[in-house]
């Protein structure tokens, strides 16, 4: 008889050196209509949680593991379904993820790829539907393109009281998630990883500061609601053509993106979109606090029930790092085991 109480088998990617663990089969079923209500019931599901915290948890994953449960689609317009997580719950959004989840659906045949063009892979996350396209040369996947939901700007110059007595300004935007972000100006400070924990105090902070703020609420849905993090960006060059910024997010409970956050990215162009900073006719250069880079553009500009916003399109691109076998041992004292942070 074997002693494994658990037995999960999952493919690693990163994107932009950001994690993404994809679990195709093994967990308890997910029940619900859409990939929303999914992940509506995925959260009371205490079955499924013992293998989120398996995998996110010390000694199998880290303080900032993130990864995605492979689902039914909502209905035949997509190739599959996903539920994201992290270390504190299931996000609605994941724009790093989605790219992971482009190059998987291609390296494992799940969606045949064109290997001398482009392949979309259309994916119903529990925000909506989002694409990933794949590049091709020769086989060789060169980039994979994130084309998002309907993305825009929701508040400007929210103040926000820090505990050090010291007053912020943020800006809100939604793109599959709600974000504040704020010009690391104001902290006098720049976007290095020498500043890390004071990015994440302050993140943090700004995040359960918001958290259940009007400006929080922009979604018909209340299941989209809430702040899920907080980009601090750095200008770094502008020209008539391109925006270059250097940003950390810090999202859920503290948690650090090491990609330059897709879905943040988004919000990013929303947000300079409706400030008159980024036209369609531009770039933005989108780098991470360890220096990889997103480039994203806006595919569309459109209003949807009185909102003006964007379609934006983020392109980086992942690699596989690794399968595994994640076991957990009915006489482990650890159980799913445990975060230091």
């Amino acid at each position: 008889m074997s002693n494994h109480s658990l037995e999960i088998s999952v493919t690693d990617y990163h994107t932009a050196g950001e994690p993404f663990r994809i679990v195709e089969s093994g967990f308890p079923e997910i029940v619900g209509q859409i990939v929303l209500d999914k992940r509506a019931s995925a959260i009371g599901n205490q079955e499924l949680e013992k293998v989120r915290l398996l995998l996110v948890n010390e000694p199998r994953g880290h303080a900032d593991m993130y990864g995605g449960f492979i689902v039914e689609s909502n209905d035949s317009g997509a190739d599959f379904g996903v539920l994201f997580w992290h270390g504190d719950g299931y996000s609605t959004a994941c724009g790093h993820g989605t790219i992971a989840l482009g190059a998987w659906a291609v390296d494992t045949g799940r969606v045949t790829a064109n290997p001398d063009g482009e392949t979309t892979v259309t994916i119903d996350v529990p925000s909506g539907r989002v694409q990933a396209i794949v590049r091709q040369e020769a086989g060789v996947t060169t980039q994979i393109s994130f084309k998002n939901i309907f993305s825009h700007s929701i508040a400007e110059n929210v103040s926000v009281e820090l505990a050090s007595g010291k007053t912020v300004t943020v800006d809100v935007g939604y793109g599959g998630a709600n974000y504040a972000s704020l010009n690391v100006e104001q902290l006098g400070l720049t976007v290095e990883p020498q500043h890390l924990d004071e990015l994440i105090k302050v993140g943090r902070e700004i995040k359960w500061t918001l958290n259940e703020s009007p400006e929080s609420n922009s979604q018909e849905d209340p299941r989209l609601n809430g702040i899920y993090g907080t980009i601090i960006y750095e200008d770094l060059a502008a020209s008539a053509s391109q925006l270059h910024q250097r940003n950390v997010t810090i999202y859920a409970d503290g948690r650090v993106d090491r990609s330059p956050c897709g879905s943040g990215t988004a919000t990013r162009i929303a947000q300079l979109n409706h400030a008159g900073k980024l036209t369609v006719a531009m770039t933005l250069i989108h780098d991470s606090i360890i220096g990889s880079r997103f480039t994203g553009r806006i595919a569309q500009e459109v209003i949807e029930h009185e909102t003006a916003g964007v379609i934006p399109v983020i392109s980086g691109n992942a690699f596989c790092t690794g399968t595994s076998k994640f076991t957990l041992n009915r006489h482990d004292e650890l159980g799913t085991g445990f975060s230091l942070r």
